[in-house]
Formats: structure tokens, C-alpha cells, sequence
């Protein structure tokens, strides 16, 4: 009899612990706000930290070539890592409460809605959850990559909107509720969840390996491992997905690896793309349209330039980092791995490219007097106003592109688990960053707003010389 009692227990226990695993995993569950408005200690400017946690929980934000608010500029979509493991969260900017937004995890790039309130994310097949790698390491994974590649992958979408008014009305319902099945990858066409939104939130483009990209696209050869870190050999494809009818189409091969996958948020069917290699690429960046024309480099570059990390930020325009790799070397000699790409003997700094015009422009480099030496991630306003960059000593930096002026924001975080990767929002007047400013570890990141102070946006600008 006692043993009996000892083993009902037993499995009741059991049945409690995966009802609590089950209630933990919810998609809607909340935590109360992290919210803590914190001095910059160099700048002085006022940071709102909209998470504050150590040790076991983590978060990073979405890579800086994607939305990170949603579109109705009230939420902030991350990735966190809490009791439930790897999943999206969203936190309102005002209130600081912070959401789960996915129910078993995701893998790769999330997606928020560029004209709608949903989320866009890629899951194993079944709907299951592949908690595959972060935004940058899925981007560099080898070709046909990412954890369980072998099997179907599908696109889920999440209703934000639905989602958030039942968890105000504190009515939250099973995930099947707030999420759609949009297609089905198939295990043919290996993907990792390095993957872009259109513009009109219709369709999903999305990196792929695997034996369906051997045909390369015309104009395009096989090319080899580059650089220390043995990557970016070829081949790897762009597909598309139509997120009502879950057609899968063919867009192009090339014959490298393909990188971080954005879109142009503007403009309907236009894609950038990366040459990935871990390092310096012979051509990092690229641009096609959805129907697979106009297939070109995006910003040719030279053998001695390094180029990297480029996003779209206007309906016309990309920015880009010019890189030195120079301080690796004492004397600042170059990269040997890359032969005279990134030395201190060429221009560095901040690039924007026009689309359509194809010209390339300066807008800044962080001074020679900074520890941070070169811009590595950049950002910038849809406006045409402002670019922003960070740099080695994890600094955040705001170039006037008007007068050319270059103003410090925040001074030297902490070298956390990853660079801080600035965004800016749709209005130009804040940046997103992640930071280990106030972490005790020196090493967890947070999800930080960086304002743009409003004398800076106040400012007015006028051609009149006066003696």
C-alpha cells in the first residue's frame, strides 16, 4: 500500500511538472516591467533599459537589418532566454511589460510586420521549435545549415495584435489561437531561418542549400572557402515564399554563401544580400529582385577594401561599414589572412549607396582619437538625416549627414556576449541597442533605447554665409 501511495505520488508529480512546463512554454505569458532609465556614464544621456537581467535570463535583439519595433511603434520584438527556454518576446516601450510572442521557439531571423501587427518566424517541421542560433551566427552558418537541417521547415505567422489585446484582457488562449501555418519548406531546400520580409508583408525570402542550388544562375561561378575561417564557398540559393498560398518559388543561385537576407521595406521585391565569410569577402554585398533580375554587387569593392554589415535604410539607400583591420597588427600593418584588405592606408568609415544612382557616400568614421578605431555595425534614418555606427570599445556613435558632424551618444559599454548592433526606429529619433552596460556579469545583454537628444533633432540647417 505505501508503495503504491509512493508511486501515485510519483506520477503525479510528473503530471504537475509537465502541466507547469506546459504553463511555463505559453505563448502570453508576461513578466512585469524591467524598466530602468540609466545615465550614460560618459555622455550623460538618459538610456532606457527596457530589460535588466543577469546570469540565467538573456536577450539579444533582432540583427540590425530588420524591423525591430512593430509597426504600430509600440512593442520592441527580442529574443529572450528564460524559465521557458529560447523564445521572441515583445516589450511595450511605455508600460515595460514584456510578452512571450512564440510558443516552442524559433530559429534564425524574426520578422515583424512591416504594415501589419504580425510576426514572421521559421520553425521545424511540424511546427515544433528549432532553437537555432543567433541572427549573426545563422547568418554565417555552413551553407544548407543550421541545427536538424535535413528536415522541413515550416514559416509561422503570429498575431500580434489578437495576442496583445487577450493578454490585457488577461484572457490568453492556446497558441493555435494567434498562429498560422504560412508553408512548408521542404528537407530538398535546407534552411536555416536566415530569411527577409517583402515590403507588403506577402512574402518571405529565404536562404537555401542544399543539391537545388548546384544550377547557378547565369553569370555565376563556384567559388572556394575565403579567409581564415574556411567560409563562404558556394553554392547556396534565394527562394521565396507566398505567405497566403505557401508557393515556393526559385529567385537565384550564386555561387557563394549567402549571408544576412534583408529587404527593402520601401520598395516591394527588392532584396540585399551578403557574401558570406566570417571576415573580409571579395564582394560582400549584393542585390536582386524578386523575380531573380537584376543580380549585380551592390557596392563593388576594391581587393584593399573591407566591407561589412550593411543595411537597408531608405527607399534608395544602404549603409555600410568601410572596416580597418589594421589594429590586429602592431604598427598597424595588415590582416595577413586578407593581404592589404582593412589597413589603416585606405578610406574607413560609414558608406551610404543610393539603389538607383548607384553613388556612394561618406557619412562619418569615428575619430582617430577613440579606442572603438573603426565602425563596425551602422545604421540610419529613413529621413536621410542621421547614420549611427558602433565600434570596438562598443561605443555608439551619430553622424549628422547634413553638416558632416560625428557626436559620441553613449561612451564604452561593456564588452558583452555581442556588439550593441544599433537600429534605428521609423521616425528617426531613437536607437535600439543591446548592452551589458548594467549587467553585473559584464557580459549579459539588455534591450536599451539610445534617444537621439532633441536639440539635435530640432536643429534647422541653412546655406546663408554672414561675414
Amino acid at each position: 500500500m505505501y508503495a503504491r501511495k509512493i508511486q501515485t505520488a510519483a506520477r503525479l508529480a510528473v503530471v504537475m511538472l509537465f502541466a507547469a512546463s506546459a504553463v511555463f512554454a505559453q505563448m502570453g505569458r508576461t513578466w512585469p516591467s524591467e524598466k530602468k532609465t540609466v545615465p550614460d556614464p560618459v555622455t550623460g544621456l538618459s538610456l532606457t533599459f527596457l530589460t535588466s537581467t543577469d546570469g540565467g535570463y538573456s536577450q539579444s535583439k533582432i540583427y540590425q537589418t530588420h524591423r525591430q519595433w512593430t509597426s504600430d511603434g509600440k512593442w520592441l520584438i527580442f529574443r529572450g532566454v528564460r524559465e521557458t527556454g529560447p523564445q521572441a518576446m515583445a516589450v511595450n516601450e511605455e508600460t515595460g511589460q514584456i510578452v512571450q510572442v512564440t510558443e516552442s521557439g524559433f530559429m534564425g531571423m524574426l520578422c515583424a510586420g512591416n504594415r501589419t501587427m504580425k510576426l514572421y518566424v521559421m520553425s521545424g517541421g511540424g511546427g515544433g521549435g528549432a532553437r537555432g542560433p543567433s541572427p549573426a551566427t545563422a547568418a554565417e552558418a555552413p551553407r544548407g545549415g543550421g541545427r536538424g537541417a535535413g528536415g522541413p521547415r515550416q514559416i509561422l505567422e503570429i498575431d500580434l495584435a489578437k495576442l496583445f489585446a487577450d493578454v490585457a484582457a488577461r484572457s490568453v488562449k492556446p497558441a493555435a489561437n494567434y498562429q498560422r501555418i504560412c508553408g512548408t519548406i521542404p528537407a530538398s531546400l535546407p534552411a536555416d531561418g536566415n530569411m527577409g520580409l517583402d515590403a507588403n508583408d506577402d512574402f518571405m525570402y529565404f536562404r537555401v542549400g542544399g543539391p537545388e542550388t548546384a544550377q547557378l544562375s547565369e553569370g555565376q561561378t563556384l567559388q572556394k572557402a575565403f579567409g581564415p575561417r574556411g567560409m563562404g564557398a558556394g553554392p547556396s540559393g534565394l527562394r521565396s515564399m507566398n505567405l497566403k498560398t505557401g508557393e515556393i518559388k526559385f529567385i537565384v543561385n550564386v555561387g557563394f554563401q549567402i549571408g544576412h537576407v534583408q529587404t527593402n521595406p520601401w520598395n516591394p521585391g527588392e532584396i540585399v544580400f551578403a557574401w558570406e565569410t566570417g571576415g573580409k569577402a571579395p564582394q560582400r554585398t549584393w542585390t536582386v529582385m524578386a523575380d531573380g533580375s537584376g543580380l549585380r554587387p551592390l557596392y563593388p569593392e576594391a581587393p584593399y577594401e573591407w566591407i561589412t554589415h550593411e543595411a537597408v535604410i531608405g527607399k534608395d539607400e544602404v549603409v555600410f561599414a568601410m572596416c580597418e583591420n589594421g589594429r590586429l597588427i602592431p604598427g598597424g600593418g595588415p590582416e595577413p589572412n586578407y593581404g592589404t584588405a582593412g589597413t589603416w592606408e585606405h578610406p574607413t568609415g560609414v558608406g551610404v549607396i543610393n539603389l538607383r544612382t548607384r553613388q556612394m557616400r561618406i557619412a562619418g568614421q569615428v575619430p582617430l582619437w577613440s579606442g572603438g578605431r573603426s565602425d563596425w555595425h551602422v545604421a540610419g534614418s529613413s529621413d536621410g538625416r542621421w547614420a549611427a555606427s558602433d565600434d570596438f570599445k562598443y561605443e555608439v556613435w551619430l553622424y549628422d549627414r547634413h553638416n558632416g558632424e560625428t557626436i559620441m551618444l553613449a561612451g564604452p559599454q561593456n564588452v558583452g556576449a555581442d556588439h550593441i548592433h544599433p537600429t534605428f526606429n521609423a521616425e528617426g529619433t531613437k536607437i535600439e541597442i543591446q548592452s551589458a552596460l548594467i549587467s553585473k556579469d559584464g557580459r549579459s545583454l539588455n534591450i536599451c533605447v539610445v534617444p537621439v537628444p532633441k536639440s539635435l533633432l530640432n536643429r534647422t540647417y541653412s546655406l546663408k554665409l554672414t561675414d
